[in-house]
This record gives structure tokens, C-alpha cells and sequence, in this order.
């Protein structure tokens, strides 16, 4: 089985980037994605009621990491490290199978900036090279055709679609997987 042996969530950078941990002080920010329509429109999630359900949350990642649940990170620009502008990382871990859900989001400000996309390149090397990962799968809302050409250029193929596979808000949803192989 697939351990994180890890006893901190690394710093990763980019050319513009910084990928950190998660802070109780990203926590207004959090609230922001999380209770912004555009961010929201494809994550079929319950949005926060307030500021103290994102604090939470971010608790209950950081409290996954330690488990091995996850790995999440804060992107930051290098010029403002403190001002969390989205997050991104695995979600889900399967670990017995080497196997973890990749996810993103990011504040509406700064889509269509490359931004995902510089981020995504050190997170799924790291989750190959480091984690030991052999395959990273995305689920994705089949309407969110920006997520889907993001995954395509980075190499992801589409597995699965799933009919009605997910409940939320009242209605079943559809699902759309993609997934990544370690290449080496």
C-alpha cells in the first residue's frame, strides 16, 4: 500500500507561483471561492453559510493530510504568498491502489491566465515522482468544458461516464472521469 510519508505539506513552486498549505488565515478567501456562483457552477458541493464553515474546512483538510486523505494546496502568487487565490491537490487518496482525485479551483479574477494549468504540472509530479502515485483521476461535471480541455492538454484521458451516478441539491448528476498513467 501507498504511504504518504510526509510530515508537512511541501512548498511547491512555479514560475509565478506558490503552492503552500492551507492557513486559517486563507480562510476568508476560501469563503469567497466557495460562495462564488462562477466558482461553484461545475462543483456540485454545498456552498459555506459563513466564514466559520470555511475555517473548518480548511481544518478538516489539513486534519485529512495527517490521515493520508489528502493533499491540498493554497495557490498564491510569488508577489503576494499571503493572498490565497485558489486551491488545488488531491482530494481523494486510494491509496491501496496508487491511485488519488485531483482537484482545483480557482477566484473568476484570474481564469483564463494559465494559472490551473501552471499549477498543475509540479502537483501531478509531484503525486508521481514523490507520492508514488500510478494513476491520478479528475471527476468533473460534463457541462465544465474549461476543466476538460484543461485535463486534455495535461495528458488526461476520458475513463468513464457515469449516468445520474451523483445526488446533490435535489437531482442525480452526471459524472465525467478522466484519468493520468505514470508515464515512467
Amino acid at each position: 500500500m501507498l504511504d504518504f510519508n510526509l510530515s508537512k505539506i511541501p512548498v511547491l513552486e512555479t514560475e509565478r507561483l506558490i503552492l503552500r498549505q492551507m492557513l486559517r488565515s486563507d480562510s476568508p478567501s476560501f469563503y469567497e471561492l466557495r460562495t462564488n456562483a462562477q466558482v461553484m457552477q461545475y462543483i456540485d458541493r454545498v456552498q459555506h453559510k459563513n466564514l466559520e464553515e470555511s475555517e473548518a474546512m480548511i481544518q478538516k483538510i489539513n486534519e485529512g493530510f495527517v490521515n493520508g486523505a489528502n493533499i491540498i494546496w493554497a495557490i498564491t502568487f510569488k508577489i503576494q504568498p499571503q493572498q490565497m487565490i485558489g486551491n488545488i491537490g488531491y482530494w481523494r487518496t486510494d491509496l491501496p491502489n496508487h491511485r488519488a482525485e485531483i482537484g482545483y479551483m480557482l477566484h473568476p479574477d484570474h481564469w483564463r491566465q494559465g494559472i490551473i494549468s501552471e499549477a498543475l504540472r509540479p502537483v501531478i509530479d509531484f503525486g508521481f515522482n514523490t507520492l508514488g502515485l500510478h494513476s491520478i483521476c479528475a471527476n468533473i461535471n460534463p457541462g465544465n468544458q474549461a476543466s476538460r480541455q484543461l485535463l486534455i492538454k495535461h495528458g488526461f484521458v476520458k475513463e468513464a461516464y457515469f449516468k445520474e451516478d451523483y445526488y446533490f441539491n435535489g437531482k442525480f448528476l452526471d459524472s465525467e472521469i478522466y484519468g493520468l498513467l505514470n508515464p515512467s
